[in-house]
């Protein structure tokens, strides 16, 4: 999955992409360099980042994706978590949503946990903020939905980053956002779920979320792993410049191919290629599945 951010202050690509035709030469390359997906993005989720409103995001991405569904042929998907921005991007030729929220998944902890003891607000905290529209446009129109362990706004999100155990946690959030999913009509099979590397876990905690693997393939779902040039790889190379982390992105896609991942988001598509097409090789001659 090549990423494709329309934004001016994503991580790693931020304003490269602002112009459309600049962004549909990107995913024109992404695809001729192997790339299976392309992922539209036009708000940053970068830990610290303020949200846009769904007119700011819709203004971002509907001039790229109406140029995508005329020149690639591979599926996009829309990164996004707001069901006015997915309508559009559905009608627009996207054909995947992908919600870094795990439909509201373990979005109101904070709000949760600093509420004092029997205040109104209700649910459990994995339940709070939990809004069944992203997952009805997919069971309606029949796009694939990824969904993302996060806890917390991004704006904030280290401040749930406590866990006891992330195969365990992250495993039970994941199934509860797997379980909203279906109960909106979702059919399993259109259901990918991502653990989501970076996103309220520390360094560890992603590691961790990555050599688990293995144990969130048990919630019958394809895996996606996006690693690619976050800040969790510096605690292991020190401190590098974003584009500078693509060795240690690398590192991270193929252990994630060999652990069961099923598809890898990145900013470096054709050097991933390799390392994805390598590491099948090794994972089916280790006796993995295909």
């Amino acid at each position: 999955m090549g990423v494709l951010n329309v934004t001016p202050d994503s991580f790693a690509d931020g304003g490269l992409y602002l112009d459309p035709g600049a962004a549909e030469a990107a995913a024109v390359e992404m695809e001729a360099c192997g790339a299976d997906l392309i992922d539209v993005g036009g708000e940053s989720t970068r830990p610290g980042s303020e949200t846009v409103s769904a007119e700011v995001e819709i203004e971002r991405i509907r001039p790229v994706l109406s140029r995508l569904s005329r020149s690639v042929k591979i599926p996009v998907s829309i990164d996004t978590s707001k069901p006015d921005v997915a309508e559009v991007a559905i009608g627009e030729g996207a054909s995947i949503i992908n919600d870094v929220t795990g439909l509201g998944g373990a979005i109101g902890l904070s709000e949760a946990r600093s509420r004092p003891a029997g205040a109104s607000g209700g649910g459990t905290p994995q339940a709070l903020g939990y809004d069944a529209s992203l997952a009805e446009i997919a069971a309606r129109s029949g796009a694939g939905l990824i969904l993302m362990h996060a806890r917390g706004r991004s704006r904030d999100m280290y401040k749930d980053a406590n866990y006891a155990s992330v195969a365990v946690e992250v495993g039970e959030e994941l199934r509860a956002s797997l379980e909203r999913a279906l109960s909106a009509g979702v059919g399993l099979e259109s259901v990918v779920l991502d653990p989501g590397l970076g996103f309220a876990k520390r360094p560890e905690h992603s590691y961790a979320a990555l050599g688990a693997l293995p144990s969130f393939a048990a919630l019958g779902c394809p895996l996606l792993v996006g690693p690619s040039r976050k800040s969790f790889l510096t605690a292991a190379i020190g401190e590098r410049a974003t584009g500078e982390r693509d060795m240690a992105t690398a590192a991270s896609v193929a252990a994630a191919v060999l652990l069961g991942a099923h598809i890898v988001r990145v900013h470096n598509v054709p050097a991933m290629v390799d390392v994805v097409r390598v590491a099948d090789r090794i994972r089916d001659a280790a006796g993995g599945s295909a």
